[in-house]
């Protein structure tokens, strides 16, 4: 193995932990905020569930980003260097601002930048990355619809319940908090997955993509040591600047979430589970109350989705370049 592949594979592991850091905050926030647990044992909770997620539920995700979206004979292993190193400065700016962003979106960006510098238009397969952009921008709005619907259905299946229902609300978020984890960890751990399987095949030490499990062991490992570390920041944004959430809430957000991310991580989908879990948790305040949601944070969240793609795509191609000329 060579020293570049060992440093993408490391770079992909530093991406993987900032994910975990920056995306434990979408699995834990309406668990915490309804205290349905303590903030220690909900991340723990978490870690452990995200790690059984890709042996469990398998590495679609990961055969989608390392085998369908770019030719492997046509692009280098300092291309994916570049990709890396865009998601992850991205990934630490936003932590450091605050901002839910999406860590998929950082590393699609990341990598579409890098490749078109390092290799060119040709380098990426058109279906491959259809499939990744409508996973990635459907996915909330169905997270949206499917929040809506599921805390109306409860509304009118507990209309004439007394106040003790909100002690099962709260108990269940266990339940539904594990789900929503395994789906994480069947998803987002699989993109490191896939690159680090790629760098593998372009770097000749794999005939064929498959992913080995030495690989994930590793990536499955070190986004649930990230999620155990946890984005206090982050967290204090998805649990409480939306509306106050009480337990019900957390159920029904938990619930469409874990759903939507699980089915896509069937199917191979890639998709950001901010993304989904912001957009489940406006839906169950908008099936209350509409004015209950503060849609200025949800701009402003919406705002750095926008600008995530874009902005690690001329990040990537800047860096790719620096490191063409650099590193033959």
């Amino acid at each position: 193995m060579s020293p570049l592949i060992i440093t993408v594979i490391i770079m992909a592991l530093a991406f993987d932990f900032l994910n975990g850091i920056h995306d434990s905050s979408n699995v834990v926030a309406t668990m915490i905020s309804s205290r349905a647990l303590s903030p220690r044992a909900a991340l723990s909770m978490t870690a452990l569930a995200e790690f059984s997620g890709p042996f469990i539920f398998g590495v679609a995700v990961a055969n989608t980003i390392g085998n369908e979206v770019v030719v492997s004979e046509a692009i280098s292993v300092q291309v994916l260097m570049a990709a890396l190193a865009s998601a992850i400065l991205w990934n630490l700016l936003t932590w450091y601002l605050g901002f839910p962003s999406s860590s998929s979106h950082a590393m699609i960006g990341g990598f579409i930048g890098a490749v078109v510098i390092g290799a060119s238009w040709q380098a990426i397969k058109l279906p491959g990355l259809e499939k990744i952009l409508i996973a990635l921008f459907t996915s909330p709005i169905i997270g949206f619809v499917f929040g809506f619907i599921i805390l109306k259905l409860i509304l009118i299946l507990a209309w004439n319940a007394t106040p003790r229902i909100n002690g099962l609300f709260k108990h269940s978020q266990v339940i539904t908090g594990i789900a929503l984890a395994l789906s994480h960890g069947a998803n987002d751990a699989q993109k490191t997955m896939g690159i680090i399987t790629l760098a593998l095949v372009i770097g000749g030490d794999l005939d064929v993509f498959a992913v080995p499990l030495w690989v994930i062991v590793l990536c499955a490992g070190m986004i649930a040591l990230g999620t155990s570390v946890g984005g206090w920041k982050l967290i204090r944004t998805l649990g409480g600047k939306f509306y106050k959430i009480r337990p019900v809430d957390g159920f029904a957000s938990q619930l469409a979430s874990a759903v939507v991310i699980l089915g896509a991580s069937l199917v191979g989908g890639p998709v950001s589970t901010t993304q989904v879990v912001s957009s489940a948790i406006m839906g169950v305040g908008a099936a209350e109350r509409m004015n209950k949601v503060r849609w200025s944070v949800a701009q402003e969240i919406a705002t750095a989705w926008l600008l995530t793609i874009p902005a690690t795509a001329l990040l990537a191609a800047g860096i790719s370049w620096v490191i063409i000329q650099f590193i033959p």
